[in-house]
């Protein structure tokens, strides 16, 4: 028998002293995928390959063939070379020390990879992700005698200022807890406490591994109702997106989808930021550390990174592990999630990382489908996108993982699969305008392509919050936008303020095209006061400068005043119309231009301001109906603050 046919039968000790379950040996090496001998193997366990022990996950069986897709560059294997599995799927380590990390797409910390091996990382080196070395204030919070279960708090380590880490029983364990160190600083490897369950003792440390492909169970879920304040107009007042939702945001090169990820990062509202870099270019990446590091959390002043997680997965590295960063993220934001924590996910981009199951398909052989995806390419899509929710964990609480994929359809061409399938799964869909880019609007969120599943949801906390003037206003944006006005008196207040903008959007966009072919001047007044009307609200309330320090972010108290005032005059606007007040003169109004530029002179905390500025709308609008001799009490004009 040959040396290599007697490494491919053998199991046992590796040559490190390291117990594995089987052992074999490389028979074929194509591209990132390698087939081995492999007896026993288990479908979706993590090997190792060659000296260098470069490492892969099993993705078919085939009697004793296993086909591995690698992890990291496959030069210089070859037949006969060992390979190694330990029979443990593809796992995470999950504990105290993940927030502020740089992993790539298999948790491997990157500062220390650079520490260890300098700029390139050295092919097989597997540092652990989480730091051995450094201590914890570990503060027990369950006693011995308690009988417990999976997902329960087992303590509590101050590991940021701005967060406090609960360190979990593993979801597989039940029993009595037996014994508890006393609080102190312990490493991460100390075992903190033991639970009996039917007889054995399982040791708990202050980390647990869980395997990526695989969902955290939750004690319960709950629908999306409360939503993920965003602090930018369009998102929150036109297309909200609920905790616990899905959201994506398609759109060609230089619509914004990075810098729009980046504006979510910063100052969404939720407690936890998990940020995927999958198969981007390796200098925005690079932009991206270098922006986390300088942002501060505007809520309180702290370091941004100290409640942020970052997954780097460049273009340059292996595109089989541009998919382990998918899994990578979403398994890091569901541990958060079960300490009770509302995390949100950004992941750019999906298009990469179904490029690279397009890969590995054509690799394997499989039938391809449209354009070359595998025909499993919904499938996988929802099976990641189905991983967000509203949970309410073991431990009692509530927690949430809100996913935002950005999509990069080639040539912005929205029906193509990834695109198509990622928009018959989320519940909103923010698709990016080249034209919108173009002009210079950003964020280029498309109202005509763009849609929300959520509104409706979250239309109780707004009532709630703000006495019902979210829904007024909302639907009254969206009533401009359709053509379903006799069904909005049935709405609620938020819902109407929401669909009449939108009404308006889109009726304006009408009459653009109208106007392109008879020319501004033919239109009638009523038409040209909507034309002008959409631009306000366009240039005025849409339109947000991510670097100006005031337009940055906004209030949802903001966002409601401002949102009214804008719709108030254009109602107010129409009446005078319709009493025979030209459109010229509302144009000629002063305070319109206050009004268009409110949004970045007017801070967050002087709504007094705007409500002045109401009222100084109220006035002159009223002043211009008795210089064109219209009398209000004859017209029936109602005054902006009353609207």
């Amino acid at each position: 028998m040959s040396r290599s046919a007697t490494i491919c039968s053998s199991s046992g000790a590796s040559a490190s002293g390291r117990t594995v379950t089987e052992r074999g040996c490389v028979v074929s090496v194509a591209g990132p995928l390698i087939v081995a001998r492999l007896p026993g193997a288990v479908m979706g366990s993590q090997a190792v390959v060659g000296s260098d022990r470069v490492v892969g996950e099993v993705i078919r069986l085939t009697g004793e063939l296993a086909t591995l897709q690698m992890y990291e560059s496959t030069e210089l294997l070859r037949s006969g070379d060992a390979v190694e599995s330990s029979g443990e799927l593809l796992s995470l380590e999950l504990g105290p020390g993940l927030l502020g990390q740089v992993f790539d797409g298999i948790q491997r910390p990157l500062e220390l990879l650079r520490q260890q091996t300098g700029d390139r990382v050295r092919r097989g080196a597997s540092p652990p992700a989480l730091n051995r070395d450094k201590t914890w204030p570990f503060v027990p919070q369950l006693k011995p005698g308690t009988q417990v279960h999976g997902g329960e708090v087992l303590g509590t380590i101050q590991e940021t200022a701005l967060l406090e880490h609960r360190v979990l029983i593993p979801p597989h364990v039940r029993g009595e807890i037996i014994e508890v160190v006393p609080a102190g600083s312990y490493a991460v490897e100390t075992v903190v406490a033991r639970v009996r369950s039917d007889g054995r003792e399982h040791e708990l440390r202050m980390y647990h591994r869980w395997p990526v492909r695989v969902a955290r169970p939750a004690a319960e879920r709950y629908t999306p109702d409360v939503p993920l304040i965003t602090g930018q107009r369009v998102l929150d007042m036109l297309f909200p997106l609920a905790k616990g939702g899905a959201a994506a945001v398609p759109g060609p090169f230089g619509a914004g989808k990075t810098i729009l990820q980046h504006q979510l990062a910063r100052w969404c509202d939720g407690q936890v930021i998990i940020f995927v870099g999958c198969g981007e270019r390796g200098n925005e990446m690079v932009d991206l550390l270098e922006q986390f590091a300088r942002l501060t959390d505007p809520h309180t002043g702290r370091p941004l990174t100290e409640r942020s997680v970052l997954i780097a997965n460049t273009s340059n590295m292996p595109v089989t592990a541009r998919e382990a960063s998918i899994y990578t993220g979403i398994t890091i934001a569901e541990y958060f999630r079960d300490q009770g924590y509302h995390v949100a996910l950004m992941a750019d981009s999906t298009s990469r990382w179904a490029e690279a199951l397009r890969e590995v398909g054509s690799r394997l052989e499989e039938l391809p489908a449209e354009e070359g995806y595998p025909a499993y390419l919904g499938s996988r899509l929802a099976a990641f996108y189905e991983r967000s929710g509203r949970v309410r964990t073991w431990a009692g609480g509530e927690g949430s993982v809100t996913v935002i994929g950005s999509v990069s359809p080639p040539g912005g061409d929205f029906s193509e699969p990834v695109t198509r399938h990622t928009r018959s799964i989320v519940g909103a869909f923010w698709a990016l305008s080249k034209p919108l880019a173009d002009a210079r609007h950003y964020p280029a969120i498309d109202w005509d392509q763009s849609f929300s599943g959520y509104a409706d949801r979250v239309t109780a906390w707004w009532q709630q919050r703000f006495h019902d003037h979210w829904s007024t206003e909302r639907g009254a944006m969206l009533q401009l936008l359709s053509k379903s006005a006799q069904e909005l008196p049935t709405l609620s207040p938020w819902s109407v303020l929401q669909r009449s903008a939108l009404g308006l959007l889109r009726e304006a966009e009408e009459l653009k095209q109208i106007a392109a072919i008879i020319g501004p001047a033919a239109l009638s007044d009523r038409q040209q006061w909507t034309f002008h009307a959409a631009n306000l609200v366009k240039e005025g309330f849409l339109q947000q400068n991510a670097l100006d320090a005031i337009d940055t972010f906004c209030t949802p108290e903001k966002q409601l005043l401002l949102g009214t005032i804008f719709m108030s005059v254009y109602r107010a606007g129409r009446q005078l119309i319709e009493h025979g007040v030209p459109c010229q003169a509302l144009l000629r109004v002063p305070s319109l231009v206050r009004l268009k530029r409110a949004r970045t002179e007017i801070p967050n905390d002087r709504l007094d301001l705007l409500e002045k500025l109401r009222a100084d709308l109220d006035t002159e609008l009223a002043s211009v109906a008795r210089t064109e001799g219209v009398e209000a009490a004859r017209t029936g004009q109602r005054r902006i603050s009353q609207q």
